[in-house]
């Protein structure tokens, strides 16, 4: 049974249903005449792909020992009935949302997670494009469901299957999903979530239930007489590199913290506070941006 839970042999038996879907959206792009795809782009996903996959390995033994200590001292002695597996699967989508939140409102975790969202194109492949170092930390937001008496092995093997669904959301092919769009996490609400518009900025946390960003206050609906989406970041990355792909951030923050005449607690606000934060107001955070939107419309 363990076998078959794992993560690895969830996401070989995943594997075939992303390359049938990658495969027939490059077929719709090419009939519909839209360029879905690009040769370069999609190399750069499978690359940063398979690099965050072979550091998840590496990671494997500390993140699951460590889980494992909480589950050892856990507060609950749960049974595995259908509730115990309900439970799973909502608890970690909510701690997926968390962790989502963090990497976007910390810029310590953006410089991690914004090579997820470097892409000026979005498509199932782009679900590919990981946050290369975050098995370094992301397992520390999941030790709480095993400190609650969820063993770790469930709890990661429902971030995959999570995991699976948000790969197959990253799709301009899929339209409104009626209904659904209310519940769960479909195409429409995350190509929000990678547009660099203004208004859409930080929006749409979720990676299966989109109930969690209604709740705390970070949803945003697609809206049909809006701009168009723009996908990439709001400063366009010149340097496509397989290097600065993943270290540009890295790069900026370096630049930020070396400025000369400003104090350490300014130093570490520009490490720590949120993505576009500046100590003489030169930048603008998402928040900062978005407040400005609506004073522009009152």
């Amino acid at each position: 049974m363990e076998n078959y839970l794992s993560q690895e042999y969830l996401y070989m038996l995943s594997a075939p249903i992303h390359a049938a879907a990658i495969i027939g959206e490059m077929i719709y792009s090419y009939y519909v005449k839209r360029k879905l795809y690009t040769v370069g782009d999609t190399a750069t996903n499978i690359y940063i792909g398979l690099f965050n996959f072979g550091l998840d390995l590496l990671m494997k033994g500390v993140s699951f020992a460590i889980m494992l200590f909480f589950y050892y001292y856990r507060v609950f002695d749960l049974e595995f009935t259908l509730w115990y597996w309900i439970g799973v699967f909502i608890l970690q989508d909510f701690a997926y949302y968390v962790q989502h939140y963090v990497d976007h409102y910390s810029r310590f975790f953006w410089a991690v997670h914004v090579t997820h969202h470097n892409s000026e194109y979005f498509n199932i492949s782009t679900g590919f494009r990981a946050s290369v170092f975050q098995p370094l930390y992301r397992f520390l937001f999941f030790c709480p469901l095993a400190f609650f008496g969820f063993h770790p092995l469930h709890i990661m093997a429902a971030y995959a299957i999570l995991q699976i669904y948000g790969t197959l959301v990253h799709t301009e092919s899929v339209k409104k999903m009626g209904v659904l769009e209310w519940i769960l996490v479909t195409p429409s609400h995350h190509r929000v979530h990678h547009a660099s518009n203004g208004k859409y900025l930080d929006k749409n946390m979720g990676m299966f239930f989109i109930i969690w960003d209604r709740i705390f206050g970070t949803f945003q609906k697609e809206e049909d007489n809006y701009e168009p989406i723009k996908y990439g970041l709001t400063s366009k990355l010149e340097d496509k590199g397989p290097v600065n792909i993943v270290f540009h951030e890295w790069k900026s923050i370096w630049n930020d913290v070396k400025q000369p005449n400003i104090n350490w607690r300014q130093r570490l606000k520009y490490i720590f506070y949120a993505p576009g934060w500046s100590h003489d107001g030169s930048r603008k955070t998402s928040k900062q941006i978005q407040q400005e939107i609506k004073e522009k419309k009152t």
